[in-house]
């Protein structure tokens, strides 16, 4: 069986020799045999993922009919995120194994465990939405009836959102949602 390895850290300066040690010792231990080590040292949730895009490619490529990573956050950015990336391993019948959280899609207690990890993911983001939403709501009622809430930090303020002029005015970089709406405008001109 045809292995890839994927590794990530978030930092630079992180290093990945961890995963890496661990995932070969894996494989070796399970008769894998390692097609190849795709490594990125970037953010999960940066569009722009070397690596990851190259690992995708080549399964779709077929060169590898299984994919191991060290944890599952490595690999998905979100929980829309790694149901797709699930979606289309099914489809092109790839295999996943997380070493560490026991997630192997080869057996039936894998994918139990996979679904089992997604559903709970899926309901701890709708408590947080919850949560936030409960919270605003108390803000709003408090500013209709007093004129202003009280944050967290204990801060009065006397309408919801960014105050104008906050430290998050700084311009943003721009990445792959910005380059791609560009080359589009440049294509209808």
């Amino acid at each position: 069986m045809k292995t890839a390895i994927y590794v990530r850290v978030s930092k630079s300066d992180q290093n990945p020799e961890t995963q890496n040690v661990l995932l070969r010792e894996y494989c070796e231990k399970n008769n894998l045999e390692i097609f190849d080590i795709y490594e990125d040292k970037c953010t999960g949730k940066s569009d722009s993922r070397p690596a990851f895009d190259e690992l995708m490619r080549d399964m779709r490529d077929k060169r590898f009919n299984t994919i191991i990573v060290y944890k599952l956050d490595r690999i998905g950015r979100s929980l829309q995120h790694l149901l797709q990336l699930f979606q289309e391993f099914k489809n092109k019948h790839i295999d996943f194994i997380s070493i560490t959280q026991n997630i192997n899609t080869t057996t039936p207690e894998g994918k139990l465990m996979l679904r089992m990890l997604m559903i709970l993911a899926e309901y701890e983001r709708e408590l947080i939405v919850a949560r936030t939403k409960d919270t605003l709501d108390r803000y709003q009622k408090d500013i209709e009836q007093k004129g202003f809430f009280v944050d967290k930090e204990g801060k009065k303020h006397k309408t919801l959102g960014r105050p104008k002029g906050s430290k998050d005015s700084r311009p943003r970089p721009k990445s792959g949602y910005y380059y791609a709406w560009a080359k589009k405008r440049e294509k209808a001109v």
